[in-house]
């Protein structure tokens, strides 16, 4: 919004799978101007790569497909996933204070820890594709 560029409207929901992620990628590969997703995890980042692919769309030349949590397979797709690494052990460490708390009856710790991110990325991502030209 910022950029001024049009709002998508509501996400695609998925349930975390490659399957959500491929039903997803199969909705979107029908829209002419979708360049560009982001999806919720690389598992379902990989099911969205097979639709796109399955469409006839180049990644990233089509679209840029982007996912979050960096699993190890992530560098070895083709093409390899542009992902969001996480501090898994951060991540950990925060679900198991919390979950002592729960224990305990203690006071819950605070609501809301950042955990920092890292971007990693890799072939699946690009510059927005060039408009096809106006037919004379």
């Amino acid at each position: 919004a910022a950029a001024g560029a049009p709002e998508p409207p509501l996400p695609v929901e998925g349930d975390w799978s490659p399957a959500s992620g491929y039903a997803a990628g199969r909705q979107l590969a029908g829209l002419s101007d979708v360049t560009a997703v982001f999806a919720a995890n690389d598992d379902m980042a990989i099911g969205a790569l097979r639709a796109f692919a399955e469409a006839g769309l180049s990644v990233p030349g089509d679209v840029s497909v982007v996912g979050f949590d960096d699993i190890p397979a992530a560098a070895y797709l083709s093409p390899p996933l542009t992902t969001v690494r996480q501090d898994f052990t951060a991540v950990a460490d925060r679900a198991v204070d919390v979950l002592i708390a729960m224990i305990e009856g203690g006071p819950a710790p605070a609501e809301r820890t950042d955990i920092p991110v890292e971007l990693t990325v890799r072939a699946s991502s690009g510059p927005v594709r060039e408009p096809a030209p106006p037919l004379r």
